[in-house]
């Protein structure tokens, strides 16, 4: 372990930035403006204005940067926690599984 509280293998980054999420299922693809609570290694904490997204969901997550020292991050990943906020809104947990 790392030495912190957290019982993650990697330190998590609050940033809190617009970003986009795509839905991508078999039926349709849909994006939705997000906002990007906090990023790691691995994954991410994404909050949406959707009731729930199911888990296992694949998505696209694209966060544009404001900075021209800072690249944009584009990566796909899988949705693993989807915790209401709300009565329309939710947080999602996704775990990047590639980064573009």
């Amino acid at each position: 372990m790392l030495g912190y509280d957290d019982k993650r293998n990697f330190f998590r980054m609050m940033i809190n930035s617009p970003c986009e999420m795509t839905i991508n299922d078999n039926e349709s693809s849909r994006t939705l403006q997000a906002i990007c609570r906090d990023i790691s290694a691995t994954g991410m904490s994404l909050e949406v204005a959707e009731s729930s997204v199911e888990l296992g969901t694949q998505v696209s997550v694209s966060i544009e940067s404001t900075s021209s020292q800072i690249p944009s991050l584009s990566a796909r990943a899988k949705v693993v926690r989807c915790v209401p906020e709300g009565d329309d809104a939710c947080i999602v947990g996704v775990e990047i599984t590639e980064m573009k």
